[in-house]
């Protein structure tokens, strides 16, 4: 520390050693530390310096007190501030590291599902011109040399509330069912993505015909029907109306299973491939509940997933699908 006379050159102060009364002190920037300067009669108070005449021992005193509380606060300050970064930053860091992007595990299924000599698949976009017009994204089997095949089966995905069509497109499931023979077509549903929302579906069998029109557009005939949460409105009416159409059925935590009665499912003879999570504690646990009533029914419960149990764990529910397809081809 130093210490500063009028007219004199500053001097160093012991530790300890209190100013003598008339001593000048100079304190430059608001939170900066106290820097001692010679004392000019002409200095004037500005924004960035302030000026103390210490007359006492007690308000030298008081002055060293407040210098050290100010020091305190600036230094809690930078830990708060140092603490909330690391709380904000931390998580991101930590995901981006640990949890692989929806590309990459894309990557991955593909590599381990498709044959090295498979051509790249091609999903194509459409639009049926019906009331609603309904857009789908299809994706058709091809052989070695890029030409067209018969598929094994067809597969329609319908979506859940948060998704649509697209979902498929990006989680590999359409290039995937492709890759292993199977026509996969994938249907935005009224309302969702690039499909119109109508006043025309909202009754069941509103919503039955719906489906039914896109399948006898398409010329789909006996496909698998894969139904999660939302879509269960679709899937579900249909199934009771029309399950001697239906190669197959998987239901992910599909809602609507209450609205059948008991009989009503054990009349349905379709195999179904009942799939949920295992964090799932309402939808998945009551839909559960519900489609076991089924007589020809497998279930999969996929470990650490929530109710959209096919983006948690996409790699086991993608080999799940396969193993049920395979089944029934």
């Amino acid at each position: 520390m130093w210490m500063i006379r009028r007219g004199m050159i500053a001097e160093p102060l012991r530790r300890g050693e209190l100013f003598p009364p008339g001593s000048v002190i100079v304190l430059l920037g608001y939170n900066a530390p106290l820097f001692w300067c010679l004392w000019d009669d002409n200095l004037k108070h500005s924004a960035c310096c302030r000026c103390f005449v210490v007359k006492s021992d007690k308000e030298q005193q008081n002055l060293i007190k407040m210098n050290v509380f100010r020091n305190r606060v600036a230094v809690l300050g930078l830990v708060l501030l140092a603490t909330v970064l690391l709380y904000l930053l931390l998580p991101a860091m930590r995901q981006g590291s640990m949890e692989p992007s929806l590309a990459v595990q894309r990557m991955a299924l593909m590599a381990a599902s498709v044959p090295p000599s498979t051509p790249n698949i091609t999903v194509r976009t459409g639009q049926l011109p019906s009331d609603p017009p309904l857009f789908f994204r299809e994706a058709l089997p091809v052989d070695s040399a890029g030409r067209q095949i018969l598929p094994r089966l067809q597969v329609v995905l319908l979506h859940g509330q948060a998704f649509t069509s697209k979902t498929w497109e990006e989680l590999g499931t359409l290039s995937l069912l492709a890759a292993n023979g199977y026509q996969a077509l994938a249907v935005d549903l009224p309302g969702f993505g690039k499909s119109p929302a109508s006043e025309s579906v909202k009754s069941d069998q509103n919503r039955v015909d719906l489906l039914k029109r896109f399948l006898e557009a398409l010329g789909v005939r006996s496909p698998v029907l894969l139904s999660p949460s939302m879509s269960g409105h679709y899937a579900l009416p249909f199934l009771q109306k029309h399950s001697s159409q239906l190669h197959g059925f998987i239901p992910i935590a599909p809602v609507a299973t209450r609205t059948l009665t008991p009989q009503q499912y054990q009349d349905i003879q379709t195999p179904t491939l009942i799939v949920f999570g295992e964090l799932d504690t309402n939808l998945g646990a009551q839909s559960l509940k519900n489609l076991q009533q089924l007589p020809r029914h497998t279930v999969v419960k996929l470990a650490g997933a929530r109710h959209a149990c096919y983006m948690d764990k996409p790699r086991e529910f993608h080999q799940a699908l396969l193993d049920f397809l395979n089944k029934l081809d």
